[in-house]
């Protein structure tokens, strides 16, 4: 296997999150839907393999590196699902009260946004394709600097987003939240005007799950459960930062990810406070990233100097 250096971080920290979630599924006794995962884990290494075969029998940098990133892009986020619902149910108390008030002071009110939004339903039907949109955004952004941009460049993108999301999970651990969805009630008539992907029903699931655990594991059904930090502002952050070379690329994200802000708030069902920890976030991963990086492009240039 020929991986390079980023890569074989990248594969480490992903080794790490698979056998401490699976230390914790036979300790606490979880049952898995084996096939389902197998399923996903079959995808991502696919596309590792392809990457491997363009690096060493159809040499061409470009392909590979970007199936390569492909591949651990998917691993990792089955690896990180599952080690973040291993850690369920939470040991502290949930901090969404706390967090309603930073909103309040702030001049926020969850309850009175969504309400407003309803007014405008074809605006509301386009939040919830745009908060849908950040995966896909994703994978478009891993191929767009994959091909048109540079390696170092995509190794970045990639680092910054394990990164930021490993540490929106030990956030969450520590100072578990489930969202603003988790603790406002909304009137039934705005539920049926537009139907919010995180709506009251989905944050008392969040809610029971922290409270009860999780005692079967499966992709078919796993919900997001990070409340603060918001990681699909990281995804947003990401998506618009990495492409700002290229113009063409990045006038439409950066529309597309102003539209996200909305929609987290409103079919995310977050606190204001939740968008604003994950810029904080994605600043905090990008750095980490951009250091790491910098370490080992300096043991590289040592070792051959």
């Amino acid at each position: 296997m020929l991986f390079l250096p980023a890569e074989r971080s990248i594969l480490m920290i992903i080794a790490t999150l698979m056998v401490l979630g699976c230390i914790l599924i036979v300790t606490k006794g979880v049952g898995v839907d084996i096939a389902g995962y197998a399923g996903l884990l079959a995808i991502g290494v696919s596309a590792l393999a392809l990457g491997q075969y363009y690096r060493r029998f159809r040499p061409d940098a470009r392909i590979s590196a970007t199936l390569t990133a492909t591949g651990l892009f998917l691993v990792f986020s089955m690896a990180g699902s599952i080690f973040n619902y291993m850690l369920l149910p939470v040991r502290f108390p949930p901090i969404d009260a706390t967090l309603s008030r930073i909103d309040a002071a702030l001049g926020f009110d969850w309850p009175s946004f969504v309400i407003w939004i309803s007014g405008y339903p074809l605006f509301g039907d386009l939040l919830r394709v745009v908060y849908f949109s950040s995966l896909p955004q994703l994978v478009l952004v891993i191929l767009i600097l994959g091909f048109f941009v540079d390696i170092p460049t995509l190794h970045r993108f990639l680092l910054t987003g394990i990164f930021g999301a490993l540490l929106s999970i030990l956030c969450w651990s520590l100072f578990p939240s489930f969202g603003a969805s988790s603790v406002h009630s909304l009137p039934q008539a705005v539920l049926n005007t537009m139907p919010i992907a995180v709506g009251p029903a989905y944050g008392a699931e969040l809610v029971r799950l922290g409270q009860e655990g999780v005692n079967y594991l499966t992709p078919r059904n796993v919900l997001g459960l990070i409340g603060f930090p918001s990681f699909h502002t990281v995804m947003a952050c990401m998506s618009v930062c990495f492409v700002t070379r290229l113009r063409l690329v990045f006038w439409p994200l950066l529309a597309v990810n102003l539209v996200m802000v909305p929609a987290i708030l409103v079919q995310g069902g977050h606190h204001l406070s939740d968008v604003l920890g994950g810029v904080a976030i994605f600043c905090l991963a990008n750095l980490l990233a951009s250091s790491l990086l910098r370490q080992k492009n300096a043991a590289a240039v040592a070792m051959f100097a």
